[in-house]
C-alpha cells in the first residue's frame, strides 16, 4: 500500500506545528473542500488534531510522515488554533473541533444526497450513533455502518474493506479508531478509496450520547482535557499529564529558535500493519 505525497503547492497552505503540517482553516473552508472531494469523487484524507494527536507525530517520525501527507489536518484543540497564531500569525478565531465539523460534514452530505459510511467503534455505540444522526438529519442516507474489530488487519484485509465501502455506494467515510489508530487506517486505505475519510476521534461517542461535551468556557479556554480527565482518568491520565507539559515545551522552543522543528516528508511508505 503506497499513498503518493501531496503535491508541494498542497504543503505550502500549511503550517509548521512542532514539524507536524496544520492547516490554518475554519469549519467553512474545511467542510467545503471535504465536500468538494465527495462530489469529485477523489482520495482525500483529513484528521482533526489535538495536542494528543500533534505528539503523536513528535514522538515517532515515521507517524509525523503519515500525518503530513493528509490533505487536511484541522486544529482540533485550542493549543494547536494557538500555536498556529503564536508561530505563524495565523489570525484564527476558533479552533476546527472534530465532532463539530463531523456534523457539518454529514449535514451538507445529508443536503446534498451524499451517503456516509461509518467505520470503527464499537457495536453498540454505533446502534445509537445512527438513529442520533437520522433524528437530527432526516434525509440523511447512511450506506453501510462497521464496528471496529480490534484487532490488526489480515494480509490483503484492506482491499475487502475498500470494497464493502464502495460497493455501498458510500462518499464520505467517517473513521473512529481513536488516535493514532484512526490516522494509520486513513492513511492505509486512501489509496482504494475515491472519496473523503475523515479521521474523526471521540465524534462517535460525543454524537451517541455517550460522551458530554465540556461547559463552553471550558473549551474557550483549552481546559477541555481536564473535563476529559475527570470522565476517563485511568485511560487519560497519560496523555494529558505528561504530553501537555511536552507539547508546551516544544512549543517554546520552536518559537524561540531553540529547536528547529523539521517536518518528516511522506515518502510513499508501505503500510504493514494497521487496526481495523
Amino acid at each position: 500500500m503506497v499513498v503518493a505525497a501531496v503535491p508541494a503547492e498542497v504543503h505550502q497552505k500549511k503550517r509548521n506545528v512542532l514539524g507536524v503540517l496544520v492547516d490554518a482553516t475554519d469549519y467553512a473552508s474545511a467542510t467545503g473542500q471535504i465536500l468538494a472531494a465527495a462530489r469529485e469523487g477523489r482520495p482525500y484524507a483529513v484528521t482533526a488534531l489535538a495536542v494528543h494527536g500533534v505528539m503523536t507525530g513528535v514522538q515517532d517520525r515515521a507517524h509525523e510522515a503519515r500525518l503530513n501527507s493528509f490533505d487536511l489536518v484541522t486544529p482540533d484543540g485550542q493549543p494547536v488554533r494557538w500555536a498556529l497564531n503564536l508561530l505563524h500569525g495565523a489570525g484564527l478565531t476558533d479552533r476546527v473541533y472534530g465532532p463539530t465539523l463531523t456534523l457539518k460534514v454529514v449535514e451538507q452530505a445529508a443536503a446534498e444526497g451524499l451517503p456516509i459510511y461509518l467505520y470503527g467503534s464499537t457495536q453498540p455505540t454505533l446502534d445509537r450513533l445512527v438513529p442520533a444522526l437520522l433524528e437530527m438529519f432526516p434525509a440523511l442516507k447512511i450506506a453501510g455502518v462497521e464496528a471496529s474489530k480490534f484487532r490488526s488487519a489480515l494480509p490483503g484485509e484492506e482491499l475487502e474493506i475498500a470494497e464493502r465501502i464502495k460497493s455501498s455506494g458510500a462518499r464520505i467515510v467517517l473513521v473512529g479508531l481513536g488516535c493514532p489508530r484512526q490516522e494509520v487506517f486513513t492513511y492505509a486505505m486512501r489509496p482504494h478509496l475515491d472519496m473523503p475519510l475523515l479521521a474523526v476521534g471521540a465524534a462517535f461517542d460525543y454524537h451517541a450520547g455517550l460522551l458530554k461535551n465540556p461547559p463552553a468556557w471550558m473549551q474557550k479556554y483549552a481546559l477541555e482535557w481536564l473535563w476529559r480527565l475527570g470522565l476517563e482518568p485511568k485511560r487519560l491520565w497519560k496523555r494529558y499529564i505528561l504530553l501537555n507539559p511536552a507539547y508546551l515545551t516544544r512549543l517554546a522552543a520552536q518559537k524561540s529558535g531553540l529547536w528547529k522543528a523539521t517536518p518528516a516528508v511522506p515518502t510513499g511508505e508501505t503500510v504493514h500493519s494497521f487496526a481495523v
